[in-house]
């Protein structure tokens, strides 16, 4: 089941560094959909801090367990807050759907990683 959760913890921390470092370089992309959700562009440059070192986290929670446990939660919970910002934009399902499943898979990687412990 390691395996497993070294699988997914990868997957984890590929998709919220893709999410994270744009926010944190203030790219036109991450800037427009920051906009769009009306999240101001310092929160939003917090917010892909906190990817990247989700990221870095779930990794490292390999070697850490309490870590990688910690670092999945902290992810789930700002896709949690994602969602949230999507549908105060009203935003359709389909722009919501990355949130959820990075969310999904953040929850499954604390699970996977919370039993291999």
């Amino acid at each position: 089941m390691f395996i497993t959760a070294a699988i997914v913890a990868v997957l984890l921390a590929l998709a919220f560094l893709a999410a994270g470092v744009p926010k944190v370089a203030a790219q036109a992309k991450a800037v427009t959909q920051a906009d769009h959700l009306r999240v101001p562009h310092g929160v939003n440059r917090v917010i892909g801090v906190l990817e990247v070192l989700g990221a870095v986290g779930a990794l490292v929670g390999l070697w850490l367990a309490w870590l990688g446990v910690a670092a999945g939660a902290g992810l789930a919970l700002l896709m949690v807050g994602a969602l949230a910002a999507h549908a105060r934009a009203k935003d359709p399902g389909k722009a919501m759907a990355p949130a959820a499943v990075f969310g999904l898979i953040a929850v499954v990687y604390v699970v996977l990683r919370a039993a291999t412990a």
